[in-house]
């Protein structure tokens, strides 16, 4: 972590000048992102695997791409472990090498260890307050994907429960597909 007295302002978090590591911004400090383990890092590769070929000429899907939001009327810099943002939302013309300027309708969030459900479900939280319209919230412990939305209560898939949304139309695969095309143990 890089510890200040004060709050680093959204320009400054932006020009540190640190190592590979990837840092977001949460109530003005640089927090190191945890770092990913195996399952993790499989889960991570299935899901673009799986989504990639839907994503494309609809808009970007990335890996660790930070995005700029408010949390508590304060910048907020947080990197989802997958991101997808229409082109309605931010036009397929934008070349900027920079963060993510607006909130993106999905983001996926992947518990590693050392992370607790609890406190990425208050962080989906902070997500759907900023804007953003879906947060899944992957466990590779329980083999199951929560779908956070705004104005309904989170819904658990597992195993062969096809997740889909009016949001993502067309996107369709279930839990399973997740964790096999990950090489996870049964």
């Amino acid at each position: 972590m890089i510890q200040s007295t004060r709050k680093l302002t959204l320009e400054e978090f932006f020009a540190l000048s640190v190592s590979d590591v990837a840092y977001e911004l949460i109530e003005g400090q640089a927090i190191p992102k945890m770092s990913p383990k195996r399952f993790h890092a499989g889960v991570q590769k299935a899901l673009l695997i799986l989504m990639d070929a839907w994503a494309e000429n609809r808009g970007y899907l990335y890996p660790e791409w930070a995005v700029r939001l408010k949390r508590n009327n304060e910048d907020w810099v947080p990197v989802p472990d997958i991101t997808y943002i229409s082109y309605s939302r931010l036009t397929a013309d934008w070349v900027e090498d920079e963060a993510c300027p607006v909130a993106p309708e999905l983001v996926i969030e992947i518990i590693s260890p050392g992370q607790t459900f609890g406190g990425l479900s208050q962080k989906a939280t902070d997500y759907l307050t900023a804007g953003v319209l879906r947060v899944w919230i992957v466990d590779c412990q329980a083999r199951s994907v929560k779908v956070f939305y705004p104005d309904a209560p989170p819904r658990t898939h597992t195993k062969l429960s096809f997740i889909t949304d009016s949001i993502l139309k067309g996107l369709e695969f279930t839990p399973q597909q997740i964790f096999q095309q990950a090489g996870l143990p049964e």
